[in-house]
């Protein structure tokens, strides 16, 4: 390894050996590398999110004839620090359009509102047709 540049830097080394350590070292020998999609059981299917954050992946629920999708921050706000802008766009087209087709709640981490929204198309763009009541 490399020597540290200054103490910052070492220090920040430092902190990424203890968050190893603590969370992810414990967990490792259960992790599953997946690509595209990873059914979870009959119910809970994560897919792949590239374009906004490494690793972001919505989290698809289904019982009975419902239907949502976790989102997390991949719908966020119009100003976004994106990893790749435009297959984070292609993503959020993706998703939204599926949840605008079937009725599929959008379940977003950063929205104002009770928490889960229908979606529904105009034109080419979205907007939340209404918030679900619990």
């Amino acid at each position: 390894m490399p020597v540290a540049r200054d103490e910052r830097h070492r220090r920040r080394r430092a902190g990424s050996r203890l968050v190893y350590a603590d969370s992810i070292a414990p967990v490792l020998s259960k992790a599953v590398l997946w690509e595209n999609s990873f059914r979870i059981d009959d119910n809970l299917v994560l897919e792949a999110g590239p374009g906004r954050t490494p690793g972001s992946s919505p989290v698809r629920l289904s019982s009975g004839s419902d239907r949502a999708v976790f989102v997390g921050d991949l719908v966020h706000s119009p100003v976004q620090f994106l990893e790749d802008p435009v297959t984070a766009s292609a993503t959020r087209r993706r998703v939204l359009e599926r949840a605008a087709d079937t009725a599929e709640l959008i379940i977003p981490a950063h929205f104002a509102g009770p928490g889960a929204a229908e979606i529904r198309r105009e034109g080419d763009k979205f907007t939340v047709s209404r918030w679900a009541q619990s």
